[in-house]
């Protein structure tokens, strides 16, 4: 296999801002100690093409609900490959757990954003069987696989990233 990622934590500050903003009720206390326990991403056995991404705090999901996670992960790879993200099988299967935009798409340079190269999961329950997910802290929520990708010959981007979600200006 050929070696072309490697995972990261955010810096502390990047990540307890961006949880603050989504979930002002904990404390910084908390904040730093959910900071510290945050896992990176790892494959469960030699087989797995997807990376589990872990909860990094406990949450409850009630149908049709939706939850914005930071997830203090950032991801420095090869140019020529992207990270693409799925809800893990079982939680899918079982909830209807769904990315808000289908797949999470993660450039190769997203890294570099003013952001830290974040990555975020915006996911809705979308049981319609009236159940509520319930994810303790460190349970792995998503699964990310790498893939290589190829541009059209003629192809002359030259534009320079600076964000996330629509940062690129696509049309």
């Amino acid at each position: 296999m050929r070696r072309i990622a490697q995972f990261y934590k955010v810096s502390a500050g990047q990540f307890i801002g961006a949880v603050k903003e989504e979930f002002p009720q904990y404390t910084q206390a908390e904040l730093e100690n959910m900071y510290e326990q945050i896992m990176l991403p790892r494959r469960a056995t030699r087989g797995s093409a997807g990376y589990d991404f872990f909860a990094p705090f406990s949450f409850l999901l009630p149908p049709s609900a939706t939850i914005k996670i930071p997830t203090g992960i950032r991801v420095e790879m090869e140019e020529g490959w992207v990270l693409q993200l799925y809800p893990r099988s079982g939680l899918g299967f079982k909830y209807r757990l769904q990315m808000n935009n289908t797949v999470g798409i993660i450039d190769s340079d997203y890294f570099y954003s003013d952001n830290e190269g974040h990555i975020f999961m915006k996911m809705t329950n979308d049981s319609n069987e009236g159940k509520t997910l319930e994810v303790p802290v460190g349970t792995g929520i998503a699964q990310g696989i790498f893939t290589e990708y190829g541009i059209t010959k003629d192809d002359c981007a030259d534009g320079i990233r600076n964000g996330g979600f629509g940062s690129t200006g696509g049309r």
